[in-house]
């Protein structure tokens, strides 16, 4: 696989790679940020805007469920647009991912409410949701194939890690938009403001498409489509050729994205409900954390290239299985320099050590014929489970047993799998271009 992404580089030859992490990065950063936006929302005040009148917990329970709609659609976007990337290439995609969850995240700022339009609201409320979920899923394999097949082969640890950035820097741009309307009163809040981040995202969604459109194809891509060596059905490929590698990497993500979305997702609400924290505090604690993570990220995906992906995600598993109870323990505190911490360590070694690696480790475990189809797949089914599900159930849990044992236990099962496929998986770290032996 390293000698024939080699080749393909070196015979399509274009871009800088500055010029294509930049097109691979901010579209990914635009649909966190939209994804993340909806996602705080959800937590703060989506239960008051469209499900009124319920018990404070079933209306929150509602508005997460219509967060994690978003998740479930992202499958149909990984298997849809991992096909015509496979079948198509890679550039192409990566815009009409863009304009589907750019509009759909833009349309949401405009939505009318429960009082305005009764239930009608949380049912087209649930519909862009699932259209962000469609965008975001197919987003994804497409920048990190577009980064990774471009990048020079003891670099692709790294290189793609920026992918990986665009996750951080879009909760920073969330939180702090977030942040910034939530500082109003509640009333102003929830009459108008809460519109503000949704419609702002107008700005990211021009800029990404200005962008990427500049950006040439997929070397790697060119190349097959000049030997006609492409699939004639990703899909079908990948269920029969590509099953062990679409598992493990289903496996090897389940941690990191339930880690991350119980940290900026459940936290919010476990602080500000149960434990009566401000929101501020709890959303500028997330935001450091994510600050954090710009620097770490490139940092383990450099590691990457050095010493394997293999190692980092049986650290990252391990950590999560000793950090799962001292977590709760840590926020139940309620002292914000210990919150601090818990969020920040938890995030950066629970969620960035593996999470850094996704974009290289995950495409070379699949041949490149249908290297987008199967490394979306395992990337997003991975989060419909562990990102749409996890805050929903522990949120549940929370509501019915009154503590987080179960939350913790919960995510120390979660490691026992990641650490499990780390061990079946292969060491894909390619071998060094000047040939010098490690």
């Amino acid at each position: 696989m390293t000698l024939v992404l080699d080749n393909a580089i070196e015979k399509h030859r274009g871009p800088s790679m500055a010029a294509v992490v930049l097109a691979g990065s901010v579209g990914t950063i635009m649909e966190w940020y939209d994804f993340l936006v909806y996602a705080t929302m959800a937590a703060l005040v989506f239960n008051k805007l469209f499900f009124p009148g319920a018990s404070p917990l079933a209306g929150t329970l509602a508005s997460l469920a219509t967060y994690a709609v978003g998740f479930v659609a992202r499958p149909l976007g990984g298997a849809l647009f991992g096909h015509y990337g496979d079948r198509l290439g890679r550039k192409s995609t990566l815009a009409a991912t863009l304009a589907i969850t750019g509009i759909a995240t833009f349309v949401i700022g405009l939505l009318p409410t429960y009082a305005s339009i009764g239930v009608l609201a949380p049912v087209l409320l649930v519909l862009l949701r699932f259209g962000q979920g469609i965008g975001l899923g197919g987003e994804w394999g497409g920048a990190a194939l577009m980064v990774i097949e471009h990048a020079p082969v003891d670099r692709r640890g790294l290189y793609g890690s920026l992918v990986q950035v665009g996750f951080p820097i879009g909760i920073v741009l969330s939180t702090s938009a977030v942040s910034l309307v939530a500082m109003l009163p509640e009333p102003t809040l929830l009459a108008w403001a809460w519109r503000l981040p949704f419609l702002g995202s107008i700005v990211l969604f021009a800029f990404g498409t200005i962008v990427r459109w500049k950006v040439a194809e997929s070397p790697v891509f060119l190349d097959m489509k000049t030997r006609m060596a492409l699939s004639a059905n990703p899909l079908a490929d990948t269920a029969r050729t590509a099953r062990g590698g679409f598992l493990k990497a289903v496996g090897l993500k389940i941690t990191e994205v339930s880690w991350v979305y119980m940290l900026t997702v459940f936290v919010v609400v476990y602080a500000t409900t149960r434990l009566k924290l401000p929101k501020a505090m709890i959303l500028d604690i997330i935001l450091v954390a994510a600050l954090c993570e710009v620097v770490t990220i490139p940092f383990f995906g450099w590691l990457s290239d050095r010493i394997g992906r293999r190692p980092l995600f049986l650290a990252g598993a391990l950590f999560t299985v000793a950090f799962a109870f001292p977590l709760f323990t840590m926020l139940d505190t309620k002292d914000p320099a210990v919150i601090a911490l818990a969020i920040v360590v938890g995030m950066n070694l629970g969620h960035g050590m593996m999470f850094a690696l996704e974009a290289a480790y995950f495409p070379e475990l699949f041949e490149d014929k249908v290297r987008c189809t199967g490394a979306s797949l395992g990337f997003q089914v991975a989060a419909a489970i562990g990102g749409g599900l996890m805050p929903l159930l522990a949120t549940w849990l929370v509501g019915v047993t009154g503590g987080t044992s179960g939350v913790s236990l919960m995510l120390v099962a979660l490691a026992a799998v990641t650490f499990t496929a780390a061990l079946c998986a292969r060491e894909t770290r390619p071998d060094r271009v000047d040939g010098i032996m490690e």
